[in-house]
């Protein structure tokens, strides 16, 4: 049986920097894939392929309303299938460019599926030969999730989908029903209704993406009824009707939604099911989430679970921070636990939403003297030129002390934007809101808005 200081289950973000930061530590180090390549579910069917795919769909979007080339308008007529193949190629390079990472640090590759057996040993379940077992001094899981899928519903129909399996759809469908209004089913609802289908979200609550501030989830609600998406508020499913040529949702209000397909994304839930857990003292809740303390450490101290498997944030970014963090303190146990406060949310609908910080809701909550700071992306010379006049930058600061609390930004770029305001957000010699206005930023560009809005609200003060 091979030994190694640490074994890592998965090979998605989380289980990436967990490996990669104890290879280059001289820890001795594999990873056991049950897919047949590297990257886990973010590159082979969820963050990569979508947001290849919501880039195609821009790209067409900009090009329908760009007067300048009316004789490409042949291309805008590409189909759904057409556009998920050119998410191919982006898949391809990033999975050989992973591979390449445990190549380049000498991470042997273990293809199978692992299963606890003892609290240091691991059976692994190839897909071809006989099962075998590897021993590590410590564990982490980073399994990942897969989207929840209500018992009721039956997923081997060709008309039913989920955030997975949406990817795989080989029509282009003139109409879908998105059950779930979470980010993954605001996403996909902002793809489909730029691909010209009619487009139902409906929510299970009494707004969209409730974590975010109040201004810009309006904002984007407004943007995508806009664009012709029906939103429905407070519903529930009943029933699913699926028949052969399209679906009939039946919700509880009585309201029935026909479509050529559903797309289930209520919800997620953590690969844990299949580690036999119970071996080694663990347990899972109810969304297959593992419990872990501020250093990804399970009630099993050599054993930690990182990424998806321990619940929200559930992005790609901080998944693989938290692998890295695990392994850190594997090596120096004395280290500070990891906060997670200054990890910004990214958004991928047309046009895209980030933020980082707090929001006026929870600052109001708290009774914390604030102002606010706007910038319309429309006045701005850069988002005039480029025809991307749809929202905002948002700094929201402290009416005292001048601290930024929060960034929040609704438009074009909006995921790149925001890493500004995030550093300055993280710097105690940077973080004042006057920092915007003394710094030169480049003419004409977006992140010029942070000097607008800078100037914006520190014009309100009294």
């Amino acid at each position: 049986m091979n030994e190694f200081d640490v074994l890592v289950i998965g090979s998605g973000p989380a289980g990436e920097g967990a490996a990669m930061m104890a290879a280059k530590n001289r820890l001795s180090v594999a990873v056991i894939e049950r897919y047949a390549d590297v990257g886990g579910g973010c590159t082979h069917w969820g963050t990569i392929p979508s947001k290849a795919l919501r880039h195609a769909v821009k790209i067409l979007h900009d090009l329908r309303r760009n007067p300048m080339l009316r004789e490409f308008r042949e291309a805008s007529k590409l189909t759904y299938p057409q556009l998920l193949a050119s998410a191919t190629q982006v898949v391809e390079t990033q999975t050989a460019m992973r591979r390449r990472f445990y190549e380049r640090n000498r991470v042997p590759i273990y293809a199978g599926e692992a299963r606890f057996v003892e609290p240091h040993v691991l059976e692994i379940r190839p897909p071809v030969g006989k099962p075998f077992r590897l021993s590590g001094k410590y564990i982490v899981v980073a399994t990942g999730s897969r989207p929840y899928h209500p018992p009721e519903l039956d997923f081997t129909h060709p008309r039913i989908r989920d955030s997975d399996s949406i990817l795989r759809y080989d029509e282009h469908p003139f109409s879908i029903t998105i059950y779930g209004a979470g980010v993954i089913g605001c996403e996909y609802a902002s793809i489909f209704v730029n691909l010209g289908a009619k487009v139902t979200l409906v929510n299970t609550h009494d707004r969209l993406l409730s974590f975010l501030d109040d201004e810009i989830t309006e904002a984007l609600s407004y943007h995508l009824r806009e664009q012709g998406c029906v939103i429905l508020h407070n519903e529930r499913l009943q029933t699913l009707e699926a028949r052969e040529r399209d679906v009939v949702l039946h919700l509880a209000s009585g309201r029935r939604i026909k479509s050529d397909v559903l797309l289930w994304a209520n919800g997620r839930t953590g690969n844990s099911d299949r580690l036999n857990l119970e071996a080694v003292g663990l347990t899972s809740n109810s969304r297959g989430h593992i419990a872990v303390n501020g250093h990804y450490q399970t009630a099993v101290p050599h054993i930690y679970a990182v990424g998806d498997i321990v619940g929200p944030p559930a992005l790609a970014s901080a998944a693989y921070v938290q692998g890295t963090h695990a392994v850190q303190h594997i090596l120096d146990p004395t280290i500070s636990p990891h906060h997670q406060e200054m990890i910004p949310s990214g958004i991928y609908t047309i046009p895209e939403i980030s933020s980082i910080g707090r929001t006026e809701r929870e600052l109001k909550e708290a009774r914390v003297p604030y102002e606010v700071g706007r910038c319309a992306f429309k006045n701005l010379a850069r988002a005039q030129m480029i025809e991307e006049r749809v929202g905002m930058l948002k700094i929201i600061f402290h009416a005292e002390t001048m601290e930024v609390l929060g960034v929040h930004c609704f438009g074009h770029g909006a995921s790149e934007i925001v890493h500004i305001g995030q550093t300055v957000m993280a710097s105690r010699d940077l973080n004042d809101v006057r920092y915007f206005t003394r710094t030169t930023f480049n003419y004409p560009t977006m992140a010029e808005a942070y000097r607008v809005a800078a100037y914006n609200g520190i014009n309100r003060l009294a």
